[in-house]
Formats: C-alpha cells, sequence, structure tokens
C-alpha cells in the first residue's frame, strides 16, 4: 500500500499528493525485482479493507474510513466490497472541498478549502499555533514562547492534560471533521464511519466534536443510524489491508 492514486488497470502509482511519485510502473517493479506477484492499491484502501475484515466495521456493508495524519486518506466499503472507482483512483474524500476560500491543500492537489487542508494533523498544528498567539497565557501559549515544535501530537498532549487552548484547537477540527462527514453520510448512507490516524490520540474530543456536527447537518434518516467510531487498528491497518489484497489476489488468480 502507498499513500498514491493507483490505476488498477495497470498497477501503476499515477500521482501522489504528498510524495515525489509520478506515473511510478510500481506493480512490475516491484513484482520483477522481488521475484513474486505483487499487488498494489492505496494505503487508505488497504487500511479499510482491514478495518472491514477484522476491526471496527467489521459486519457492515456500507463504511467509510477516514485516516486523519499529515494528510487525510480514505477508503469506502460499498455493499460489502471495497469501492475504487472506474480505474482505481476513487475515494478521495480527504479531497472533498467545504471551503472555497480554505487554505491551499498540500503537495499536489490544487483545491483550497479541502479537509485535508482544514481537519488534518497539519491543520491542527497550524490552528493551534494560531491559538496560541491569541492566548499567551495558555498552555499552547507557553509551548510557543518556549520555542516548542509545534505539531498535532503536542497540541493532543497538552488537551490531555487539560489545556482550554488545546482542547478548543481539537474541538474545531473534530466540528470542521464533522461538517465534511455529513456530506458523506448524506452521499454515500453509511452504516459506520471509522476514524483512525495520529489525531484519533484526541480521542472522544475529536470524535464528539465531529458527530455533534454531523447531526446538526446530516439529512434524517441517514443521520440517525450511521455511528463515528475510532478504528481497531493503528499503524499495523495498512499492513493488515495489504495481506489481505493479497490472499485475495492470489486466490483469484488460483481460481
Amino acid at each position: 500500500g502507498i499513500p498514491s492514486l493507483i490505476d488498477q488497470r495497470t498497477g501503476n502509482a499515477v500521482i501522489a499528493v504528498n510524495l515525489p511519485l509520478k506515473d511510478v510502473v510500481f506493480a512490475d517493479v516491484m513484482s520483477e525485482r522481488l521475484g513474486v506477484p505483487v499487488f498494489v492499491d492505496n494505503d487508505a484502501n488497504l487500511a479499510a479493507l482491514a478495518e472491514h475484515r477484522a476491526g471496527a466495521a467489521r459486519g457492515y456493508s456500507e463504511a467509510i474510513l477516514l485516516t486523519i495524519g499529515t494528510g487525510i486518506g480514505s477508503g469506502l466499503i460499498l455493499r460489502g466490497e471495497l469501492y475504487r472507482g472506474a480505474v482505481g483512483a476513487g475515494a478521495e474524500l480527504g479531497h472533498t472541498v467545504i471551503d472555497l476560500n480554505g487554505p491551499p491543500c498540500q503537495g499536489n492537489c490544487p483545491n483550497h478549502g479541502c479537509i485535508e487542508s482544514l481537519a488534518s494533523g497539519t491543520a491542527l498544528a497550524r490552528e493551534a499555533r494560531r491559538i496560541a498567539h491569541e492566548r499567551p497565557q495558555s498552555g499552547l501559549g507557553s509551548a510557543l514562547a518556549a520555542g516548542r515544535e509545534f505539531e498535532g501530537s503536542l497540541v493532543i498532549e497538552l488537551a490531555h492534560d487539560g489545556d482550554a487552548a488545546a482542547i478548543d484547537a481539537i474541538k474545531l477540527i473534530g466540528t470542521r471533521l464533522g461538517v465534511a462527514i455529513a456530506s458523506f453520510v448524506n452521499i454515500f448512507n453509511p452504516e459506520v464511519v471509522v476514524i483512525g490516524g495520529g489525531v484519533m490520540g484526541a480521542g472522544e474530543l475529536l470524535l464528539s466534536a465531529a458527530r455533534a456536527e454531523m447531526l446538526a447537518r446530516a439529512l434524517p434518516p441517514s443521520r440517525d443510524i450511521v455511528e463515528i467510531v475510532p478504528a481497531a487498528f493503528g499503524v499495523e491497518a495498512g499492513m493488515i489491508g495489504a495481506a489481505a489484497l493479497a490472499f485475495d489476489g492470489l486466490t483469484q488468480r488460483a481460481a
């Protein structure tokens, strides 16, 4: 699994938002070097596959996975199957625009106001720094004055220690996430939305804000049945999903 748009017709890594990958014949190159069949997919797709087979989305036929770290990855389970779109590059929900006048997205994405630019770990650090300037007496303000590096992990640490400014930063990110999830709920009518990635270290501080905003914006009956839950797997999710992908691919070849 790699963080790239994958053309499933060829196994090529077409383009990656945050990595210098473009038109890499990934499956063929790796198969030649390793001497074994290689199956390639987007890393968030594989995390979704893992959560559906054995994690928080197990038993659901309609599910969405969002992985929130430096960026926002996503995967869709529709009618019990991983959805990839016409050529395998679908389900890039992290690049859904929720603010036309929002900040520019990262890397190769040409958009402004994507949820990746507004609700990722990178966005959390940016908003926390802004709040630290506005509230210098807060824990965030003290961290800024001390020259500490502003990352999502620092904000989460301070929030768990009870710093109101850090808590507000996380709730802001959760609210923005909820705006996007409301749209996904209206479009896909999922049974469950699974949230993973490093920012999920914030736990219910993030999830409660996302749930509240989703409930305020999504339409019934979809909003009434959907659950928003933490992922079961951490950094291993992609590896578990990759194993499932390889198993499925080899099984199909042997059939």
